[in-house]
């Protein structure tokens, strides 16, 4: 385990990458930049086929520290960029990219799991994007590659998350497991990829990103815009201190 908080296994084509930070796989700045480079470097590595996301502990993933942009609300733009970085590494990679969530989805999880190429889940699964209640904007595109516009627009402007078999029922996982039997779930579709032409399956990767209906990275960086905007007002920092502090924010 690297000292942000996952870690990176192949075997056989697999490249396993693991985020296990306590206590909900928040990433802070550094987090965020460090995984980035992970994903692009196992995009690289001569011996990975295919990759699979996943984590450990209570949920798959909680975004970003909100505590270190409360006490640093300066390193949003940095915070930002690794995101971007992160999200973009996930959907432009030359290798396919099979997320497993489990838990809570929130935030940067949203991001990660709606630029993968492939989405399992077990049955505890929840996904949510609560950013309107932190203060921030973001992940309405990658939220859009995974659901219709109107429940995206119900998700973002209530926070209320929903679960993965209404996710399933949306066409969004490929699959939905017992919490047990998750790893093994995208490992099965891993193995299947990694014993195709690596070189067809790369051709096929880029392909297919070339003929989706926009550019993934271009509408996020458009609401990104609006995250810092949104940290300009006095609202945002509410929202984070109340966070921290475990209360109601008050408008």
């Amino acid at each position: 385990m690297t000292s942000h908080g996952f870690s990176t296994t192949i075997t056989d084509g697999v490249a396993e990458l693991v985020i296990d930070r306590p206590p909900v796989n928040a990433l802070n700045d550094a987090g965020w930049h460090a995984l980035a480079d992970e994903i692009e470097k196992l995009g690289a590595h001569p011996e990975a086929r295919v990759i699979v996301l996943r984590s450990e502990g209570r949920g798959f993933c909680a975004g970003v520290d909100i505590k270190e942009l409360d006490k640093h609300p300066e390193k949003i733009v940095s915070v930002n960029a690794g995101n971007y970085r992160s999200f973009r590494a996930v959907h432009r990679n030359p290798l396919p990219v099979i997320v497993a969530v489990h838990g809570f989805v929130l935030g940067g999880g949203i991001g990660l799991a709606g630029a993968a190429d492939i989405v399992v889940a077990s049955e505890d699964a929840t996904f949510g994007v609560p950013e309107v209640d932190r203060g921030a904007m973001g992940g309405g595109a990658h939220l859009q590659r995974l659901f219709p516009v109107q429940k995206v627009r119900m998700m973002y402007f209530t926070g209320e998350p929903i679960t993965a078999a209404e996710a399933h029922r949306l066409g969004a996982i490929e699959t939905v497991v017992p919490r047990a039997e998750l790893r093994e779930a995208a490992m099965n579709i891993a193995r299947k990829i990694a014993a195709k032409s690596t070189a067809m399956i790369r051709l096929a990767k880029e392909s297919l990103n070339g003929i989706e209906d926009g550019n993934l990275e271009d509408k996020y960086r458009w609401e990104q815009g609006f995250t810092l905007q949104a940290y300009s007002e006095k609202d945002s920092a509410e929202t984070r201190r109340a966070f921290v502090e475990k209360r109601d924010a008050k408008f």
